[in-house]
């Protein structure tokens, strides 16, 4: 299975800038590609408590719209963040779009100091089946909590999306993170962050990558822009868990309600603390 890695740079609060990218990067697709993934709120850029409530969309507003039109045209599923406005609140979300529409939405459950004024946090783990897989989904300083990557397997996930705005001096902290997350949780995991400078000043880090369910990174970017693909050998699936078990030997589960949906989309709802 081909994946593409959209390492790209972006404007904050420059949504006609980042979809013209996004669309640009999806036509370029090959022609075998299954999956292109993009970075973090990638569509809308980062937005501040004073700017979100101008650039935040619905789901079924313009810019998504244009995504799927693209990956309906180019016969491809595209994993891309943006800032969403659901009736005038605001989350950090990723989308997996198929080309039949919006295949699973993530909302960022775990928010980065510039997330918060900013965003809600999310209050659930989803899943999805797509091309025979369960795909979940994390959002940067997710994956810097074990508990993320361990609910989406709990869900049975076989491949974590991490869509990334990660930034200096923090890089190596992620490249770790990204590969114990996918050999504890015996998954694959696909990492796409953003490179450049954003308006504040802060370089993001690049380093999108690909890790096996061994944890073994096999593929890695630098910090340029760039669009590259690589192959999912999913045999390594059963390789990976012929001998170690992880979710059936650990002792201790989240806690937390699953719910099953006919459509195929699970998820583990976050408890209260309240």
């Amino acid at each position: 299975m081909k994946v593409e890695f959209a390492q790209l740079s972006g404007q904050d609060n420059g949504t006609r800038h980042n979809l013209n990218n996004a669309l640009n990067a999806i036509a370029a697709c090959a022609s075998d590609t299954a999956l292109i993934v993009f970075p973090e709120t990638h569509l809308m850029g980062f937005p501040s408590s004073d700017t979100v409530a101008q650039v935040a969309e619905p789901l079924d507003g313009p810019t998504v719209h244009a995504v799927h039109q693209a990956a309906r045209e180019r016969n491809v599923s595209v994993v891309i963040g943006m800032a969403e406005n659901d009736a005038g609140r605001f989350y950090n979300t990723t989308l997996l779009i198929t080309p039949e529409g919006i295949a699973l939405r993530y909302r960022k459950t775990h928010l980065w100091a510039s997330d918060r004024g900013v965003f809600a946090a999310g209050d659930r783990y989803t899943t999805c089946l797509w091309n025979g897989l369960r795909v979940g989904m994390l959002i940067c300083y997710d994956i810097e909590f074990p508990e993320s990557a361990r609910a989406l397997a709990q869900l049975g996930a076989e491949l974590i999306i991490v869509t990334n705005g990660n930034m200096d001096p923090y890089g190596p902290t992620h490249r770790t993170a990204i590969m114990a997350r996918a050999q504890e949780n015996q998954a694959f995991a696909v990492m796409v962050n953003r490179v450049g400078e954003g308006d504040d000043g802060l370089v993001f880090a690049g380093g999108s990558a690909l890790v096996d369910p061994f944890g073994t990174l096999l593929t890695e970017a630098g910090r340029e822009e760039c669009q590259f693909s690589a192959e999912l050998d999913l045999t390594r699936l059963q390789a990976a868990r012929r001998d170690y078990q992880y979710l059936n030997d650990q002792r201790l589960r989240l806690p937390g309600e699953v719910v099953q949906h006919a459509s195929g989309v699970r998820e583990l709802l976050i408890p209260d603390r309240s």
